[in-house]
């Protein structure tokens, strides 16, 4: 059972982690721009992701590495002037920090300067755990992924559950334990089975927030455009729609096209 919640008038990663100790699941929901940002931080979301989804929601691509740095700053910095409570994480781009440290930290200090984020999000375990120790001894603030890694779909060739196997299994628990010693104050794991995603979450101190990972992690994430319907193209099992906002702007969209064809809008009173 649940603790009672403390209230938290601005959320930090100390209370993420103060959270987990009291068994309060954490929320967390994508944002990409200021309207958006400002409905989800009211709500009460406690963490805001500034995902690279972006690339598929807002733009339009096929997967989530066409995206650049300077628009991840763009959509970063329209959210951070949005909120009051939440805490801001930004993911960094494909390219910005798996190859090079020095680039990794570079990446993080531009999200961090220039977009007023709070923490960066990056992909990967042991492959990337120099460039998670140079943006950690910057002071910048790191939350790690593992699981279904998006910016690799290219290396696994489909978005499948991960980590069904044994071996697999091992690697991510032993990468999640890594990005606990090197420093990473949470992880977010995607896509994996429910009862390893809940003995990760049991053998580390940092919060594990999942996607596709069960219950019985400390926390949850989606897509916001998934959640509120507004894509209906995408169905995955894990995805629990809170309402049909494809639906509804349809037709609230088509009624209004009507209405000026039919010169119903704007009548005398929606006019000076």
């Amino acid at each position: 059972m649940s603790a009672a919640k403390k209230d938290y008038k601005r959320i930090t990663t100390k209370s993420l982690s103060e959270m987990k100790a009291d068994r309060e699941k954490i929320s967390m929901l994508t944002a990409y721009d200021y309207s958006m940002a400002k409905i989800v931080d009211a709500a009460g979301v406690d963490v805001i992701l500034v995902g690279d989804s972006a690339s598929n929601v807002m733009a339009g691509h096929e997967t989530t590495l066409p995206i650049t740095l300077d628009q991840m700053i763009y959509h970063a910095s329209s959210v951070v002037r949005a909120i009051h409570r939440a805490l801001v994480v930004v993911d960094l781009p494909f390219g910005s920090y798996q190859s090079d440290p020095k680039e990794a930290l570079r990446s993080a200090i531009r999200i961090m300067k220039e977009s007023g984020g709070h923490a960066v999000k990056l992909e990967g375990g042991s492959e990337v755990k120099e460039s998670i120790k140079r943006i950690l001894n910057a002071g910048i603030p790191v939350m790690g992924h593992l699981g279904l890694t998006p910016q690799s779909i290219y290396k696994f060739g489909t978005y499948t559950v991960r980590a069904k196997e044994e071996q697999e299994a091992e690697k991510l628990i032993e990468d999640a334990k890594l990005l606990e010693k090197l420093g990473c104050f949470a992880i977010v794991i995607e896509k994996v089975p429910a009862h390893l995603a809940e003995e990760v979450a049991k053998s580390i101190s940092i919060p594990v927030i999942g996607i596709g990972a069960g219950g019985g992690v400390d926390g949850q994430v989606l897509v916001i455009h998934d959640m509120l319907g507004m894509n209906n193209e995408f169905s995955p099992r894990f995805l629990r729609r809170y309402m049909d906002l494809y639906d509804g702007m349809t037709k609230a969209i088509g009624q209004y096209v009507t209405d000026v064809k039919s010169s119903d809008f704007p009548n005398e009173k929606e006019q000076y």
